[in-house]
C-alpha cells in the first residue's frame, strides 16, 4: 500500500504570525434523531441527480470506491503562485497543488497552531492528477503508492504534512495535528489503531477535509471515514451540538434521480459518500 516516509528538508520560509481568537476545545453533544424528522410547513423537495454521490466532502475514497471525474474539486490551484494561502508553513516544492477553499481551512489551522509555538510545518505532496498518480504508483511500485483514481490525494481534499526538523511521527507538528486537527474540520486519514479498517498502514503525515461538525463526531467516536458512514446509514440521522451550534445530519440513499427533503430557512449542505447516497448536514 501507499507509504513512505517524508524525507527530512530545511526550507527557509518566514512565519507569518496574524492574531486569531482562541479556539475554545470544542465540546460535542451527539443524540441518535431518527424521529426528529424536518417540519414540513419550513421544507422543501429539491431534487437529487445520481452524480451528487460523487461529490462532496465526505467522499469515501479506498480500494473499493475509486475517484470519479466529477468528484476532483473545481478550485485546484498552485499554492507555490498564491503566497496568501501559505502563510505559517512551506512547500516541499514550487508546484504543489491543492484546493484552494482547504488551502484557506489549512492556513487558519496552521496559524493556530503558530500561535501554540508549533512552526515547521510543511507540505510535502498535495492533489495529483490521475496521469501523475499513475506514474508514482509505476516508479514507487504497491508498498508505497496506490494507482491511480484509488487515492485520496486525487481530490484536492487531502495532503501529506512534514516537519522540518524531523520525521511526522516523532514530530512537535504530529502530535499537534493528531490532537488538534478535527478542530479545524481535518482528520488524521490512517491512525495508527485502524489499518485493519483502512487498509492503510498509519500515516501520520496524511490528513483529509471533511468538514465540521463530521470531523467533532469522528474524534468523539473514535471513527475513521469508513466506520462514520456506515454509523450514518445504521442511524439515517443524527443530531450533534457544537460549542452552541446545532446541526442536524441526515443520510439519504440515492440510487437514480430522487427527491430529498430540505428546511427552507436553515444553512445546509449536501456531499455524496461515493458508494450509494448522499449526506443533508443542516446548521441552525
Amino acid at each position: 500500500m501507499k507509504k513512505w516516509g517524508f524525507l527530512l528538508i530545511i526550507l527557509s520560509f518566514g512565519l507569518t504570525f496574524l492574531y486569531t481568537e482562541p479556539f475554545f476545545e470544542p465540546k460535542i453533544e451527539i443524540h441518535d434523531d431518527t424521529e426528529n424528522k424536518i417540519d414540513r410547513g419550513t421544507s422543501e423537495n429539491i431534487e437529487i441527480e445520481k452524480d451528487q454521490i460523487y461529490q462532496g466532502n465526505l467522499l469515501l475514497v479506498n480500494q473499493d470506491h475509486p475517484v470519479h471525474q466529477e468528484s476532483i474539486l473545481s478550485d485546484i490551484v498552485n499554492l507555490y503562485e498564491h503566497q496568501e494561502l501559505t502563510k505559517g508553513y512551506g512547500l516541499m516544492e514550487n508546484e504543489m497543488y491543492l484546493s484552494e477553499e482547504i488551502a484557506r481551512e489549512f492556513s487558519k489551522m496552521i496559524l493556530a497552531a503558530n500561535n501554540e509555538g508549533v512552526q515547521n510545518f510543511c507540505i510535502t505532496s498535495g492533489f495529483r492528477g490521475f496521469e501523475a498518480q499513475s506514474v508514482l504508483y509505476q516508479e514507487m511500485g504497491s508498498d508505497y503508492a496506490l494507482p491511480a483514481g484509488y487515492s485520496e490525494h486525487n481530490l484536492g481534499l487531502a495532503l501529506d504534512v512534514g516537519s522540518t526538523q524531523m520525521k511526522m511521527a516523532d514530530a512537535p507538528e504530529g502530535k499537534w495535528i493528531e490532537e488538534n486537527a478535527w478542530k479545524y474540520g481535518f482528520i488524521l486519514r490512517y491512525p495508527k489503531d485502524k489499518t485493519d479498517i483502512t487498509g492503510i498502514q498509519y500515516e501520520p503525515w496524511h490528513i483529509r477535509y471533511v468538514g465540521l461538525p463530521h470531523s467533532a463526531i469522528m474524534q468523539e467516536k473514535n471513527f475513521v471515514l469508513e466506520e462514520y458512514l456506515e454509523y450514518l446509514k445504521e442511524k439515517k440521522q443524527i443530531s450533534a451540538n457544537l460549542n452552541g451550534e446545532s446541526y442536524k445530519i441526515t443520510y439519504f440513499p440515492v440510487s437514480e434521480n430522487a427527491l430529498i427533503e430540505v428546511p427552507m430557512n436553515h444553512v445546509y449542505e449536501i456531499s455524496g459518500n461515493n458508494t450509494d447516497g448522499v449526506i443533508v448536514t443542516v446548521h441552525s
